[in-house]
């Protein structure tokens, strides 16, 4: 459908306005939006399933940044969409503008992906932020838009799904979507529940973390480096072919 590309220039007018808080629906005090972006209840329930079934943990690709993938052969494989986290895999941690070490990376996956690429954040984008005003201020600075959803990683496939729908109006598999992220319990544990293809990279830098991260990115990285040719990550249709460059 056409659109203004000066008053809507991701075309995301329609897919806004659905996933708009309702009416009368209480806003999130700032205390409550800071509270939310270091406490996440669905990944620390996941560790029950990670002890049940670590493989969820480990990622199909592991790479030093985004800049190191092959976004075209990931879409020669037939992948149809590419899902970001923000915070450390894009951008420094909270800031709105693209790394430096990334954005070549960023500008080859918009190039072979367009309009199907996006940010599921653990912050901006949920029912913590505030008319979707942190959601807005990444939007504007990466030109990308940002998922809403009510449920955090590893939670929220459905919203995920809604919005591949309306970007293409066809319905997407999880096991035709990427996963990127840099963390382990929440971006990675989230793609393998759910099918897709999962990429894990290194935190572009540690400076301005997020203090819960702080602590348990170490943990994470334990567990990985122990388990790592251990075991193997599920499944995947895509996951024996070659998409470093």
């Amino acid at each position: 459908p056409v659109h203004d590309t000066r008053s809507d220039p991701l075309g995301l007018a329609a897919y806004k306005e659905a996933k708009a808080p309702a009416e009368g629906a209480q806003a999130p005090t700032m205390s409550s939006w800071h509270a939310g972006q270091s406490w996440n209840a669905n990944a620390m329930g996941a560790l029950g399933r990670v002890a049940a079934q670590p493989s969820l943990a480990i990622p199909h690709v592991t790479v030093t940044h985004i800049g190191c993938l092959d976004f075209h052969a990931l879409r020669e494989a037939g992948c149809k969409g590419i899902v970001f986290d923000k915070d450390n895999t894009l951008t420094a941690p909270y800031v709105e503008e693209v790394h430096p070490l990334v954005r070549e990376g960023l500008d080859r996956c918009l190039r072979e992906f367009q309009g199907r690429v996006c940010i599921l954040s653990n912050s901006a984008g949920t029912d913590d932020d505030e008319g979707y005003e942190a959601a807005r201020k990444i939007e504007a600075g990466l030109g990308l838009p940002v998922i809403r959803h009510k449920e955090k990683k590893p939670a929220g496939l459905q919203d995920v799904l809604d919005f591949f729908h309306h970007q293409s109006g066809e319905a997407v598999r999880p096991t035709e979507l990427v996963m990127v992220g840099d963390r382990l319990l929440t971006d990675v544990v989230f793609g393998n529940l759910y099918g897709m293809l999962t990429v894990h990279t290194r935190p572009l830098t540690l400076e301005g973390d997020n203090k819960v991260a702080r602590v348990i990115r170490p943990l994470e990285t334990a567990v990985f480096l122990r388990l790592r040719g251990v075991v193997k990550p599920p499944v995947h249709p895509f996951d024996r072919r070659d998409f470093l460059l």
